[in-house]
């Protein structure tokens, strides 16, 4: 998902490879917050579509994700939809229009873009960079290079992204 919490131009990148459907990736999102509020402009989080097979609904999700950036609006989508992840599994593709609808966004437009497969070749190639650098579980953080599993424990995930970010922006 090409849509970023900061700025193009920010000095670091941290891509969060995330399946929009796995509970890991919602708690993941306390560390997601507390590095942008740590670090504002000078670190430029992108979500990337790692749907995970276990998931019935995450691909449609990480689609859903997409029409929501095209809508302005990726990021807190993404954060509405990880709410509710227990929702989704038990529900499924309603909740994604749910959820859109909740955020003001053209569920219409989501029903559209889901049966038309307009955002499939964005999903997909997301899901092929994060296969070609060993991505395997969610949430994954890739920092300068770096790839940090954050698929069997977050412990610690925060700490080494901030110490890589540090040591980046410290140049």
């Amino acid at each position: 998902m090409n849509d970023s919490t900061t700025a193009p131009a920010s000095p670091v990148v941290l891509e969060a490879w995330f399946d929009l459907q796995c509970p890991d990736c919602f708690q993941a999102l306390d560390d997601v917050r507390a590095l942008r509020e740590k670090y504002g402009d000078r670190l430029d989080v992108q979500l990337r579509h790692f749907p995970l097979a276990k998931h019935k609904h995450a691909y449609a999700a990480a689609q859903a994700a997409e029409e929501a950036v095209e809508q302005g609006k990726g990021w807190p989508y993404a954060e509405a939809l990880l709410a509710r992840t227990a929702e989704l599994g038990e529900r499924g593709e309603p909740v994604l229009l749910e959820v859109a609808t909740e955020l003001g966004l053209d569920a219409e437009e989501f029903d559209t873009a889901l049966i038309d497969g307009r955002h499939l070749l964005t999903v997909d190639a997301d899901e092929a960079e994060g296969k070609a650098i060993k991505v395997t579980g969610t949430p994954t953080y890739v920092i300068g290079g770096e790839r940090l599993d954050g698929g069997q424990s977050q412990d610690g995930l925060r700490e080494r992204i901030e110490e890589i970010a540090d040591r980046l922006l410290a140049g």
